[in-house]
């Protein structure tokens, strides 16, 4: 008597198919579920990435101890974050009030614009318009602004709760990063044994140190920028004698490292000079000089953000530019990473199919 045949629904390849659906279903499921902290986790590894060196530094000064040493950085990065954003905050606030009291109390006096803002292209009569209203009925004026600045009121203040909101996730994401960074040697074993499993075990570790090299050399030159932006903008500033220099200087470093064009800071400062000093030869380079600060960073960019690096430069550049453009500030990093990696992967492919044919071809 012969066995009857299986029913076509059965057998290995059902198997499959069930197995692969769960999988799927599975990594569906565990997406949606940490989609809420993907943004914070991705920030603590970069940070962790980033500050480990350092980390590494300290545990010989500290004892060898990786949990004082991970607390140590992380309590100096959250006083680093608030102090200045606190100062900056009551300088602002204080600069309002002042100014308040300042008009109510009719104290201020704008001297009159020169004919020859007139003729300054685009803008020249509309800014000398408000300009001599200003110098003639600064209460009016004023009286005629206030409609205009309650129904931006809002949006001000929204963009302000956002920045404190998006500061909160930054100090967030520094905790878990002095977290992971305590257990630095097993999250390495890790991410080698993840390569390993990847690309295979000859290329895993090459793969882990592209990754966290391009994170750092991202990292560094992020903040190297903002840094010089912050040194050649300030200089300026101290120079001119601007109330706050010091303040804003410490919020352009700031705005350089979120990525934010310090155009939002050094445009109304130059609108300051310009209008409380006249438009002369000393304001007029003053101007020029601090746009170009501000903009330097488009330069510096290139010069930078490859170093110490197997890829090259524009690919990274590439990949931070499109990666922020898609994804953020946080794909400032990340852009990078993924077209390094697959660069590096396309070349090892490209490599190897030539290895082949030189063989074959010898044989």
């Amino acid at each position: 008597m012969s066995a009857s045949p299986a029913p076509p629904w059965s057998g290995p390849l059902l198997d499959v198919l069930l197995r692969g659906a769960l999988v799927v279903v599975l990594t569906l499921f565990c997406y949606r579920v940490s989609r809420p902290f993907i943004d914070l986790l991705l920030w603590s590894l970069i940070l962790a990435v980033t500050l480990y060196p350092l980390h590494c530094r300290l545990l010989a000064r500290l004892g060898n101890r990786n949990g004082r040493a991970a607390t140590l950085i992380v309590l100096v990065g959250i006083a680093v974050l608030l102090i200045p954003t606190y100062l900056l905050g009551a300088s602002l606030a204080e600069s309002v009030q002042n100014a308040v009291t300042a008009l109510k109390s009719g104290a201020v006096h704008m001297p009159p614009p020169a004919a020859s803002v007139a003729d300054w292209p685009l803008v020249g009569e509309r800014l000398h318009a408000l300009w001599q209203q200003a110098a003639v009925d600064l209460d009016g004026l004023a009286q005629q602004l206030t409609p205009k600045v309650r129904e931006n009121a809002l949006g001000i203040l929204g963009t302000i709760a956002g920045m404190g909101a998006a500061l909160m996730i930054f100090i967030g994401a520094l905790i878990i990063a002095g977290i992971i960074m305590a257990f630095g040697a097993e999250g390495h074993r890790s991410s080698r044994r993840i390569a390993n499993r990847i690309v295979g075990a000859h290329q895993g570790e090459r793969f882990v140190v592209l990754c966290t090299a391009t994170i750092r050399a991202v990292a560094l030159g992020v903040i190297g920028i903002a840094f010089i932006q912050m040194l050649l903008v300030g200089i300026a500033f101290v120079v001119m004698g601007i109330p706050g220099a010091g303040l804003l200087a410490l919020a352009i470093l700031l705005l350089g490292i979120m990525q934010v064009p310090v155009t939002v800071i050094t445009v109304p400062v130059i609108a300051f000079v310009i209008v409380t000093q006249g438009a002369n030869m000393a304001t007029i380079v003053f101007a020029v000089y601090t746009l170009l600060a501000g903009l330097s960073d488009n330069v510096l960019k290139p010069l930078l953000l490859a170093r110490g690096l197997e890829v090259p430069m524009p690919v990274v550049l590439i990949g931070a530019l499109g990666g922020m453009v898609a994804n953020g500030i946080i794909g400032l990093f990340i852009g990078p990473v993924v077209l390094a990696v697959a660069y590096r992967l396309f070349w090892e492919w490209v490599g190897d199919g030539k290895a082949v044919s030189e063989s074959s071809g010898g044989g």
